[in-house]
């Protein structure tokens, strides 16, 4: 596997660790199981590590920064180095992110052996969600997409919706396109809060639902750029507290430290929000786990997703999700099931179906019973079985 700009087994919500890393990191040890051996390429300075058996990541320095802004300035460069150096017999390559797929081209092509990848994000899909204070993605990056949906033997996505958009935005062939759902770590992810404890000593939310004992507990996760609307979620509370001061909330923001475009406690006391609001850094999956345990809602305002891992992950927690109708989400999340899909990001929206949920605490707990459910259909060793057919049609290519 090629994963240039992060390690998959750094913690998610720091820098540019997100969800890409869980997914990979899943994908690998699921891959392990299945009697595959996985080598992981990716930059630094940490040099060849076992991580675990079975898997090998190998931290190359190119003696840069590992950001994607100075990696994308010197693709050329780094593709060189990894050319020179690349010397691993490897029966098929699958690279992450579109930094990777131009690496993994070249790797694939001096190999001659099949080339999978996966897009995670495309640039066209961001541009074309983006909001008025995003900056559009850059046309080295929208290019090199093209190429590699045009050259990389298999094109693994998420969901329907990324499928589509794949056609759509980058004439994809639809024959060379395998729909993969991610999975979920039902070890860590699960409903039972029995043991749990929140960072403030308390026992997490009852188990049958039941009216809220204190104030709503809302929690947001993940890397806070402003395409992931911690933003809206901010907006929405300080409506809520005008049109509905009955209503207490308890608001924890977690990975608040990762944002890159974003002065997230500043908004904070601009919006009169430090009584309501914690900003707090990210967490290793055990934690997060018990923080979607505790809470009564796991909110994801994005723009856009092509799955959004957080939500199932919460769900497995047996905890409702509210999300944006887009993309993925509208597939991780099943509306009046499972959740609530809000069309568009207007804080108004948002705080309305906040109090919503605060005010039906009956619906509430069904919501959570049927999300824990819907969410054991999805585990890495499926994600894994999936993408071992990507993988057996790729080298399969005549």
């Amino acid at each position: 596997m090629v994963c240039l700009h992060t390690c998959p087994f750094e913690q998610p919500g720091a820098g540019d660790a997100g969800g890409m890393n869980v997914y990979v990191r899943e994908l690998a040890r699921a891959l392990v199981r299945r009697d595959w051996s996985v080598h992981v390429t990716t930059l630094g300075t940490l040099g060849r590590q076992q991580v675990e058996p079975g898997i090998v990541v190998d931290h190359v320095d190119v003696g840069l920064p590992r950001t994607k802004e100075s990696l994308a300035a010197a693709l050329p460069a780094v593709t060189e180095r990894l050319l020179a150096r690349h010397r691993e017999e490897a029966d098929l390559l699958h690279a992450h992110y579109w930094l990777s797929g131009v690496v993994g081209l070249h790797l694939a092509a001096a190999g001659d052996i099949p080339l999978v990848h996966t897009m995670h994000t495309m640039a066209l899909v961001k541009n074309a969600h983006r909001g008025a204070a995003q900056r559009l993605e850059p046309e080295q990056r929208a290019a090199a997409e093209r190429r590699i949906a045009a050259a990389a033997d298999r094109l693994i996505v998420n969901g329907a919706s990324e499928a589509a958009d794949l056609v759509r935005y980058y004439a994809a062939d639809p024959d060379r396109v395998d729909v993969v759902p991610p999975g979920v770590d039902l070890g860590v992810f699960h409903p039972d809060r029995e043991a749990d404890h929140d960072d403030a000593g308390r026992v997490a939310r009852p188990v049958t639902g039941g009216p809220v004992p204190g104030p709503l507990r809302v929690v947001l996760a993940g890397r806070m750029q402003r395409h992931k609307g911690p933003q809206v979620l901010l907006h929405a509370l300080a409506r809520l507290r005008t049109d509905r001061p009955d209503i207490a909330l308890d608001v924890r923001i977690i990975g608040a430290a990762s944002g890159t475009d974003l002065d997230l406690p500043t908004l904070v006391r601009a919006l009169g929000l430090t009584d309501t609001v914690r900003l707090e850094p990210p967490v290793p999956p055990d934690r997060l786990a018990a923080a979607f345990r505790a809470a009564d809602v796991v909110v994801m305002p994005s723009a856009h997703e092509s799955f959004g891992l957080v939500a199932l992950e919460a769900q497995a927690c047996g905890t409702p999700v509210i999300a944006t109708d887009a993309g993925g989400l509208a597939e991780a999340v099943r509306d009046g099931e499972t959740g609530v899909l809000v069309p568009g990001r207007d804080p108004g929206a948002w705080a309305a179906a906040l109090a919503r949920l605060h005010d039906d605490p009956a619906g509430r707990a069904a919501l959570a019973a049927r999300a824990a459910v819907h969410a054991r259909a999805f585990t890495w060793d499926r994600t894994a079985a999936r993408t071992e057919v990507a993988y057996r049609r790729a080298l399969n290519r005549g």
